[in-house]
């Protein structure tokens, strides 16, 4: 059955790729970013289609609309660019959350928040769970977005038992594919750009602390999955991959399949830097049947593939 469905943060990196998928599930699509983060050119390919609209909007105002559902994805998501306004930072986490849940009472939609690994901060419990409350910093400078999204969480349970809203809480671990953002700062886009500038690859402290990578399809097919389960699951749910990597080890992976004449150079782990992330994700794969299908190695090609192209076409400088 077709529905009309809002993606707050729609032309962001996962927001594009969730627009696409329910596009092509025959859904019509409101996509609505104030292009922080997000770009016109990771919709562009979208725009002819009759089914999909873009909205020019920041969620930190109200929204006036009508949809069945809505996936609030809207934040930027790298500490680059959280941390270079951390007030507009939280308060898109805060006061997005209550103008989509606002939204969503008013209409009775179903609403789904993209929420993060990051709301455990630096674990002292691994792999993490969903039970686990996690070890975040309230002050520190990546507070504005770890703290932000454990509200916005707080706001969306509150929602659900205060006036019995459909909702849906997905805790997001790194994830990574085609139209990430050249320049966030995050680990994957860094290596494969690096490399294929045979620029010094950036590790910062031993390079020991772990990560475990999600390609992007798997993640969208998972949002998807958890919206349509019973309404009785709001989550949250733990959505990554749990096969841990080092940061070494993903950068020496990344030089030998961009053949790459890259170096390593060591730099200070940054404050409150995770040494350890990695997702439980059992209870994904009891309610939703869900695990990731695509190898990292497999991932990285078509990642790699991306920024070739960009690089081709003059939009990565050299």
């Amino acid at each position: 059955m077709m529905k009309k469905i809002l993606v707050t943060g729609g032309a962001g990196f996962l927001g594009s790729h969730l627009c696409e998928k329910l596009l092509q599930e025959g859904h019509e699509v409101l996509c609505v970013d104030n292009y922080f983060t997000g770009t016109r050119s990771n919709i562009a390919h979208l725009i002819s289609n009759p089914n999909f609209e873009a909205m020019r909007h920041d969620v930190t105002f109200p929204l006036y609309v009508e949809v069945a559902e809505i996936y609030n994805l809207a934040c930027p998501a790298s500490p680059i660019h959280y941390q270079f306004d951390p007030l507009q930072t939280t308060k898109t986490s805060v006061h997005g959350a209550i103008n989509m849940l606002g939204l969503a009472k008013r209409l009775k939609a179903k609403i789904f928040q993209a929420s993060t690994s990051e709301i455990y901060g630096d674990p002292q419990v691994h792999p993490q769970s969903e039970s686990y409350w996690g070890h975040a910093n309230p002050i520190g400078t990546r507070s504005c977005y770890d703290e932000g999204k454990r509200c916005a969480e707080t706001l969306f349970f509150d929602y659900y038992r205060q006036h019995k809203l459909r909702i849906k809480v997905a805790r997001i671990f790194n994830t990574y594919g085609p139209r990430m953002h050249p320049n966030d700062g995050r680990v994957v886009s860094n290596f494969i750009i690096q490399s294929l500038m045979n620029r010094p690859i950036t590790i910062y402290g031993d390079g020991r602390q772990t990560r475990s990578f999600c390609y992007v399809d798997d993640l969208i097919t998972a949002f998807v999955s958890f919206m349509d389960s019973q309404d009785d699951f709001v989550g949250p749910v733990n959505l990554g991959n749990p096969n841990e990597v080092t940061i070494l080890e993903l950068a020496k992976n990344i030089i030998d399949l961009t053949g790459s004449s890259s170096k390593l150079e060591y730099k200070h782990l940054p404050s409150d830097d995770p040494k350890q992330r990695c997702p439980d994700i059992t209870l994904a794969q009891k309610k939703l049947g869900w695990q990731p299908k695509i190898a990292l190695e497999e991932g990285l090609k078509k990642t790699i593939d991306y920024f070739e192209l960009l690089l081709s076409k003059g939009e990565l400088s050299a």
